[in-house]
């Protein structure tokens, strides 16, 4: 760069260099040339999208078959038709009326949404004690907690049922209602483990300044560290609503002999007999089933994802 009036002049614009290089072959002097995206570049995306539609396209061809099935009357189903000859909604009917499907939407709705909002204070308490309290025998009662995880609900069926069944100090019955299920799923280790993991990522000022305002250990949880785990309360909230909505194993056990208190999962095993299976009705009990988790899950997506990711940066 040279100087004609004793004053440095201003570098030549990325744009003009580009200009430049284009007539002359060379760029001017102290411009770095422009990057130009190669031909390797733009196959190597192609290549990831192509991937990527096969997959997404893999998981949603169950779903549109499920879809077209529940539109098809019941000879239409022995034969191979992607959409159906004369669409109806007659299966949709069938499900709601005549196999009692609004009671066990219902009960599932009721079942889904006291075990979600029980496990988000719970798991949400809990994971601020092991987060920021320092009391002894913390760690290792941390890790019996996480030991829960690794104990499957076969190995537990025998005790939980002999407990519900008879309750301890209380002698309770309370297989075939609400209450059974409520007392096992109470909190989810793995929800108060997520909770904890998100608590340690909150810097420990809002703690001190709340302390010098004379706020205690729950109103610090309750007016500071809580309204700061939005993304990991949304993450608690979608896995434990969509856990429990699909949840078939518990409620066949506990809620044996009570026809009344069934829940989606149970209410589709009525579909299926030794000898016919309601195919159509079959399919739009699932649609129906669907739907709740996949309007949950559009909706809080994104604070889903920011609260797994944010907890899982610091152990």
């Amino acid at each position: 760069m040279t100087e004609t009036t004793g004053e440095r002049l201003p570098p030549v614009p990325a744009v003009v260099a580009a200009e430049q290089f284009a007539r002359e072959g060379e760029v001017a002097v102290g411009t770095p040339p422009p990057e130009i995206p190669g031909r390797k570049g733009r196959l190597r995306r192609l290549i990831v999208y192509a991937i990527l539609f096969c997959v997404a396209l893999l998981f949603f061809i169950p779903f549109f078959w499920d879809v077209t099935t529940s539109l098809k009357t019941l000879p239409e189903t022995a034969g191979f038709h992607l959409w159906p000859k004369h669409p109806s909604f007659k299966a949709y009917d069938n499900a709601l009326t005549t196999f009692n499907f609004k009671r066990y939407f219902a009960n599932s709705f009721f079942i889904a949404t006291v075990v979600t909002l029980m496990n988000l204070f719970l798991s949400s308490l809990g994971g601020y004690a092991f987060a920021r309290l320092r009391f002894p025998g913390r760690e290792v009662l941390f890790f019996f907690v996480l030991a829960t995880l690794m104990i499957p609900n076969e190995l537990r069926l025998v005790p939980v049922f002999q407990m519900l069944t008879d309750m301890p100090l209380v002698h309770w019955h309370l297989i075939g209602t609400y209450q059974s299920y409520f007392i096992i799923n109470l909190v989810g280790a793995a929800n108060l483990f997520l909770m904890r993991q998100y608590f340690l990522t909150i810097p420990k000022d809002y703690e001190e300044a709340a302390k010098l305002d004379g706020a205690g250990y729950f109103k610090t949880y309750w007016r500071v560290m809580l309204p700061l785990a939005g993304p990991a309360l949304a993450a608690v909230t979608i896995l434990t609503f969509q856990g429990t909505w699909n949840d078939f194993f518990w409620p066949l056990i506990v809620f044996l002999g009570n026809e009344d208190i069934f829940t989606l999962p149970l209410g589709i095993l009525k579909f299926k007999s030794e000898f016919n299976t309601q195919w159509p009705e079959l399919m739009a009990a699932s649609v129906i089933a669907i739907l709740p988790i996949t309007i949950l899950y559009v909706f809080f997506q994104r604070y889903f994802v920011a609260g797994v990711t944010a907890a899982g940066v610091k152990g």
